[in-house]
């Protein structure tokens, strides 16, 4: 028999001529792509919104409505010196009673709170409590309150389980849906916190 021979292909890549179909194209860049008038019209509109959103924030900042209700800043409200003016009515007990709780400092209405609903043992911890910030202001979307006290050491001092104890006094005083109280010591550091 006789072999029969066929003519040999090139191998695709081996330097002879390249079939359609066969191998891996070559390669061809991306055309640039163009800026869509969409997208320029849709960041530009978002500016817009960004700006008046931003004049809003400003306003509202800045143009309060004379509440004097905020006592972030300062633990105390100084009150000496008014007299009331003889053309008003006689306060309410209720609003006499408020109007003693907004002179009292956090730290007083926090260990009052305790004092009135609180176990034994919380109230024994809450007497080393110094300063009490942040409780004044909720806004159910992320609420910051610091328990100061007369503790030394971090998160690993032998005060720990008294400043868990102020931080559980502190969920059962205030509510909130997103709050955490943080219990700190003397010289600043961390001891305790808890989500109120």
């Amino acid at each position: 028999m006789s072999q029969q021979q066929y003519p040999q292909q090139p191998q695709p890549g081996w330097g002879g001529p390249q079939q359609q179909g066969y191998g891996i194209p070559p390669f061809q860049p991306q055309p640039p792509k163009k800026p869509k008038a969409g997208k320029i019209v849709g960041f530009g509109c978002l500016g817009i919104v960004a700006f008046f959103v931003l004049i809003g924030v400003v306003a509202a900042a800045g143009g309060g409505n004379g509440d004097s209700t905020d006592t972030g800043a300062k633990d105390k409200a100084v009150t000496a010196g008014r007299t009331p003016e003889s053309g008003r009515p006689e306060a309410t007990t209720a609003q006499k009673t408020q109007k003693t709780q907004k002179t009292k400092t956090q730290a007083e209405q926090f260990k009052a709170c305790v004092a009135k609903s609180g176990t034994a043992t919380e109230k024994k911890a809450v007497r080393h409590v110094t300063k009490v910030t942040g409780a004044d202001k909720r806004n159910d979307i992320l609420d910051s309150a610091e328990v100061y006290t007369d503790f030394t050491g971090g998160l690993m001092s032998d005060n720990q389980g008294d400043a868990k104890l102020i931080a559980s006094a502190f969920t059962s005083c205030y509510e909130s849906k997103n709050g955490l109280v943080s219990v700190y010591g003397q010289d600043g550091d961390l001891i305790a916190n808890a989500n109120y």
